[in-house]
């Protein structure tokens, strides 16, 4: 971690895994999944693994209980499929995905009692999971009660054996859905916990920034009233630095109030950080040379007029990125950071040769680095993009408009 800045920094940081791009603009983004909403994927890959299961152990199951009675080994069959394409809702619908697949599993089992009732309901017991995993507990309680209806039929056709079973595995359709819920419930939390930590930041660095420019204001104020009389000329140049400086706040403080205040609690003793900059890039490289990694740093354009809130953007942009590739680019020897600072916008890009972990970072609180580098850039109404590049090596990339802070 580069000497000299506040250790929440690098414990934020994380690789974010294999997501090909993280970019800003909606805050859903950054708060994780909206309760009861599963990603189009997620869905998808949820229906291809049912069908699967649902085919492969009750499909087979009909094949075999039927194999001496044709027409209604046929109608089961129909059932099973129909089971198989409901599921294709049961994100959606659940409730009447779990209703359909009830109705059929019982019809398959009238058909072909040699067929537990167990595995006659297994689409069911699926859809229950899955209820219980995106709808609030009472809804889920009472879906599951509702599955607990069919359990004296379970008794008559195979007796204790025959209820427990059913009822276990019922119940542990119904659990495994609470437990995923609240996994899923455990991850926003900690990703909102980890926004709101991120826009705290800015909030106390861009405070920093305005007291500044205020405090700059007022000695001009007293400059320009001591020679008001005898120099107006440097009298006006003061005023107009006032101005100048007066607009500049005005710009950091609408960026302020779109993050959260600074914590009440701090000790008005406390020591504050100097404030970063993209002028202080070369100390950053240095710190992270230190460690033997070799960074190749570029520039282009001027960055010394640039708004304090998109300066400060940049270079925690930059610092996040290199933390990343320091704590989780296997094999990386060396990073490229390029800033080129133009009329609209500035620009930031960095680079390592680092192998990035296959399958990703599943555990609680990855990839809050780039949710901090995203919001950092959201702010200020840019946008950032991240993930592996095909040739190996992983990019961060992030474009900050000037203008939305002047």
């Amino acid at each position: 971690m580069p000497a000299g800045h506040p250790p929440e920094d690098a414990a934020r940081a994380r690789r974010g895994g294999p997501a090909p791009a993280v970019s800003g603009g909606e805050d859903d983004a950054l708060d994780g999944e909206t309760p009861g909403r599963v990603p189009p994927r997620t869905a998808r890959a949820l229906w291809w693994g049912s069908a699967g299961l649902v085919l492969a152990v009750l499909g087979t199951s009909v094949l075999v209980a039927g194999a001496d009675d044709g027409p209604r080994s046929a109608v089961a069959a129909a059932l099973v499929l129909a089971q198989v394409l409901a599921l294709r809702w049961q994100v959606r619908a659940p409730i009447a995905v779990l209703a359909a697949d009830a109705v059929t599993g019982l019809a398959v089992w009238a058909l072909l009692p040699a067929v537990t009732l167990t595995g006659a309901l297994l689409a069911a017991q699926i859809t229950l999971c899955v209820l219980s995993a995106t709808r609030p507990r009472r809804l889920s309680a009472r879906a599951l009660a509702a599955m607990c209806l069919p359990a004296p039929l379970a008794f008559a056709a195979g007796g204790p054996t025959g209820l427990t079973v059913y009822l276990l595995t019922v119940v542990l359709a119904w659990t495994a859905g609470q437990w995923r819920g609240a996994q899923r419930a455990r991850t926003r939390a900690e990703t909102r916990r980890a926004v709101v930590e991120e826009r705290a930041r800015i909030a106390r660095e861009v405070h920093d920034v305005v007291a500044h420019t205020l405090s700059v204001m007022v000695i001009q104020a007293g400059a320009a009233d001591h020679v008001f009389t005898e120099r107006p000329e440097q009298a006006r140049q003061a005023l107009r630095a006032i101005e100048t400086s007066a607009r500049s706040a005005l710009g950091e403080l609408r960026l302020l109030l779109r993050a959260f205040r600074p914590d009440e609690g701090e000790e008005a003793g406390e020591p504050r950080q100097p404030v970063p900059s993209l002028a202080r890039l070369d100390e950053l490289a240095d710190t992270v040379r230190a460690t033997g990694m070799t960074v190749r740093l570029h520039r282009e354009g001027a960055t010394e007029g640039l708004p304090a809130a998109v300066d400060l953007a940049a270079y925690r942009i930059v610092q996040e990125a290199l933390t990343n590739t320091l704590r989780h680019a296997a094999g990386a020897d060396e990073v490229s950071v390029r800033v080129t600072a133009e009329e609209e916008c500035v620009t930031v890009r960095v680079v390592d040769n680092g192998r990035t972990p296959s399958g990703g970072s599943g555990a609680a609180g990855a990839g809050r680095g780039l949710m901090g580098m995203n919001e950092r850039a959201r702010l200020v109404g840019g946008s950032l993009r991240a993930g592996p590049l095909p040739g190996g090596g992983f990019e961060v990339a992030a474009r900050l408009p000037v203008e939305r802070a002047s």
